[in-house]
């Protein structure tokens, strides 16, 4: 009998007092039946094998016992199930269950691969297998949902990048302070994509930073993989790039314009703009005076920053709050975008939107449960791969981890004149961590 059986005896009285005896000695059991279900859609979909697919096996294939298809597909379902430690692998390579997802034998098929077997595949991987993995990834779900629509059928995709926060426990490589949150952490970078008017958005990407990193660091990299595949498969389709206010700058708006994209993306306040929308608020303060409510008016304007080529539209929300029992609060959002529709229904219909983005990413976070990231560390300098990202580095998006948004803040908004950049790093975290190397990959698949 194995060591793992519970040989207990529970007893319960009924309403009629007649016992009920509940037995856990089953010798080849396993609690995660419903798990088959997982092999079913891979089989149906080939997600892990087309990742695995981007892995170059090194091994001495003579002493091979599990295949990287096989590892692979062993993490992502162990991870799948709420084993997001790589130690649980000692107990589940037993496991009937787990077994029979990667098409062995419940009970006389061959045990999976150990905790070492696993640790020692995850810091294998290159940054290149990780840049490769990543393109994979975006590969696998533009033939998806091409397939799925037909390429002539797609008129509009809409690109969502965000950054989230991963906090860290421990001296790994990239924990730093982040000013925003508070807290050392990682700042992985998500990139989601929605077609057409459809209220799906799927993940494509994702990208691990370290916790001090711009929100913006990185998105022009993705934006340079991912657009032309795009315009391959979906030729006649217009995109559309959303951002929050983390991601604006001079560079970014000059690529999106250069790629003739549309894009709406979110601005930090300052005293200009405080400006340019001044009686919009004060008209707004009327209303919400005579009403008692919270009373909002929209504008546009043209604005211009010192580093800026070219002035550019600003969208303008001049909104006044109240609540019970508070004073009222004068509450200005302001857009950048090269659309052409009314400020409202930019701010309302195009902009706001990008909120449900924060939903997909504690769904990654809960659905399954993540809690940890595996390091490896890389050279300093940058991955030949990827020469417009240097340190940064493409990951599994599963990897990311988020937190519900700071109070007062709604999803897509941070409070005015913020943004993820971190506004202070942790002397003496960046003591440690200075002399080694500057890239992070990480796989959590």
């Amino acid at each position: 009998m194995s060591k793992n059986i519970t040989s207990q005896v529970a007893l319960f009285n009924g309403p009629n007092n007649k016992p009920v005896s509940m037995m856990f000695d089953q010798p080849a059991s396993s609690s995660d039946a419903g798990a088959v279900l997982f092999s079913r859609i891979e089989k149906r979909h080939g997600l892990i094998a087309a990742v695995s697919a981007a892995l170059h096996d090194s091994r001495d294939q003579v002493k091979v016992r599990h295949s990287l298809g096989d590892v692979v597909a062993q993490r992502v379902y162990g991870i799948a199930c709420g084993y997001e430690d790589g130690v649980d692998a000692n107990e589940l390579r037993h496991d009937p269950i787990q077994k029979l997802l990667l098409d062995r034998q419940p009970l006389s098929g061959a045990e999976l691969a150990s905790q070492p077997t696993l640790s020692r595949f995850e810091n294998s991987i290159s940054a290149h297998e990780a840049l490769r993995m990543s393109t994979s990834l975006l590969d696998w779900l533009i033939s998806r949902h091409r397939k799925r629509l037909g390429g002539k059928k797609v008129k509009n995709i809409t690109i969502d990048l965000d950054s989230t926060v991963d906090g860290t426990h421990g001296a790994q490589q990239g924990s730093l302070f982040n000013g925003f949150y508070r807290s050392h952490c990682y700042l992985p970078m998500l990139g989601f994509l929605q077609f057409n008017n459809e209220s799906e958005q799927f993940v494509f990407t994702g990208m691990l930073r370290p916790g001090n990193a711009s929100a913006r660091a990185g998105a022009i990299s993705i934006l340079k993989r991912t657009l032309p595949r795009l315009r391959a498969a979906f030729p006649k389709a217009r995109i559309m790039v959303r951002l929050d206010g983390g991601f604006a700058s001079p560079t970014v708006f000059d690529y999106l314009e250069e790629q003739e994209v549309d894009y709406v993306a979110g601005m930090a306040g300052n005293s200009v703009l405080s400006s340019l929308a001044e009686n919009l608020m004060e008209q707004s303060r009327t209303a919400s005076t005579a009403s008692g409510n919270s009373e909002r008016h929209y504008g546009e304007n043209q604005y211009q920053a010192q580093t800026w080529s070219q002035s550019r539209r600003v969208i303008i929300k001049a909104e006044v709050t109240r609540y019970p029992g508070r004073n009222q609060r004068d509450n200005a959002r302001y857009l950048i975008t090269n659309l052409k529709q009314a400020p409202q229904t930019i701010y309302e219909d195009v902009y706001a939107a990008r909120g449900d983005v924060e939903n997909r990413i504690k769904e990654l976070k809960n659905t399954p449960e993540l809690r940890q990231d595996q390091l490896h560390p890389l050279h300093s300098q940058p991955s030949a791969a990827d020469p417009h990202n240097p340190g940064f580095h493409p990951v599994s998006a599963a990897q990311a981890r988020s937190k519900r948004n700071p109070p007062g803040e709604s999803p897509g908004e941070h409070p005015q004149g913020q943004t993820h950049q971190a506004r202070r790093v942790d002397q003496t975290n960046y003591q440690r961590h200075q002399n080694q190397p500057s890239g992070i990959s990480a796989l959590q698949e």
